[in-house]
């Protein structure tokens, strides 16, 4: 039974972990995400990956689905909601088998909770509905040439010069950085170490702003690229929060963003693992299926195995985040646990694949180029790590 809940996952909805936490609206949802994805995405992606970006009105399109409405105020023209939509969501994303879809189309999702965090009314009302509309598109800039999950050390400058702030410094490594019309960004307002940090919202079109886009391994349908802020000019109105205090906030920003880097990390695990066992039942070799190999079936059932404890685990974090009752430590576990286990599902079934692995065509091989930046991604995996012993009282 837990194998067949598994092999059946993805065309399923979800697995036996959190069968009762899901309501009608939730499987609702994922419907209305599959239908986008048939309508608008599958037999496309492809195209996008040599392009390397997201069309933008794909953005717009996602908008009128409702997809990037989740969390936000409805005055905003967001649609309140828990955990487990953002489970489906990425889910039914993750079935074209491209991270680079989910990771630009939904950018907002790690720079739009700071603007509704910290953001004035007026700047909210003026910004935020755009952007859930997918008329606009929305990128957080923290990371920096010398460093990422180093937050507190990070250079980029921006000095108060009358009614505005004028940035100096450098971004890399943003995710939506090439097209992106407003852009959150982590600046050092003051002096050093964690208590000097502001964040600032910034137009694409600013003055003195200049991107570079970056080649990757993965992710290619995601435009990445590196900023230059020389001397751009940002109103003081664009201040999100209080000046040197945007360092607690950052912080717990990434909280949700590692628990999104975790539900795609389970929902590409689950697409690998039921390419390879399609393939390992139909591929025939050595007289018979793959599958009737055992080194071939234990792979399986380790790769079964993977899924089914970082499945589990992503939706207990989830029932704690619904009942208020999670913690930074959990969701740190989980991101590694989530991480791992898709990099040993991809590579798995890279390798019962073979050579159909590793050309060009299959999800695997793709997901396969992917999973180190669900590893980096939100805090690299030793940092992870260390952050959750911190919050487990291993460290003083």
């Amino acid at each position: 039974a837990f194998l067949r809940a598994h092999c059946c996952a993805a065309r399923r909805l979800f697995t036996y972990a959190g069968q009762d936490l899901y309501r009608a609206e939730h499987h609702a949802f994922r419907s209305t995400v599959d239908r986008f994805v048939a309508r608008e995405v599958a037999g496309k992606i492809e195209q996008w990956e040599l392009e390397g970006r997201l069309p933008r009105d794909l953005y717009r399109k996602a908008g009128d689905a409702g997809l990037l409405a989740l969390g936000y105020p409805e005055q905003y023209g967001g649609t309140p909601s828990d955990p487990l939509f953002t489970i489906a969501l990425h889910a039914g994303l993750a079935s074209v088998g491209a991270g680079g879809l989910a990771a630009s189309l939904l950018s907002h999702a790690i720079a739009g909770p700071l603007v509704i965090a910290l953001g004035t009314e007026e700047l909210k009302r003026e910004v935020m509905p755009s952007v859930i509309r997918g008329d606009k598109i929305m990128a957080l800039a923290v990371t920096e040439p010398s460093g990422g999950s180093d937050v507190a050390s990070l250079r980029t400058r921006a000095v108060p010069d009358g009614d505005d702030y004028v940035i100096t410094g450098e971004k890399t490594f943003i995710t939506s950085g090439v097209q992106a019309d407003y852009i959150v960004v982590a600046v050092r307002t003051g002096g050093s170490g964690p208590r000097g940090i502001s964040a600032l919202l910034v137009d694409g079109g600013a003055a003195g702003l200049a991107r570079t886009p970056l080649g990757k391994m993965g992710w290619h349908c995601s435009d990445t690229a590196t900023l230059r802020f020389d001397g751009v000019r940002v109103p003081r109105s664009r201040l999100l929060g209080k000046e040197n205090e945007g360092f607690r906030p950052l912080l717990n920003n990434f909280n949700m963003e590692r628990f999104g880097l975790a539900s795609m990390a389970v929902a590409y695990a689950r697409v690998c693992t039921e390419e390879a066992t399609e393939w390992a039942k139909q591929r025939v070799a050595f007289g018979g299926p793959l599958v009737q190999q055992q080194a071939v079936r234990h792979r399986l059932v380790d790769m079964h195995t993977a899924l089914g404890a970082a499945d589990c685990m992503l939706h207990a974090v989830a029932r704690g985040i619904m009942q208020n009752a999670h913690n930074v430590a959990e969701l740190c576990i989980l991101k590694n646990q989530a991480t791992e286990a898709v990099q040993l599902c991809a590579s798995s079934a890279v390798h019962i694949l073979g050579g159909s692995g590793f050309v060009r065509g299959s999800k695997s091989e793709r997901i396969y180029r992917e999973t180190m930046v669900l590893a980096i991604g939100g805090g690299a995996t030793d940092v992870i790590k260390d952050l959750a012993a911190r919050q487990m009282g291993l460290l003083a």
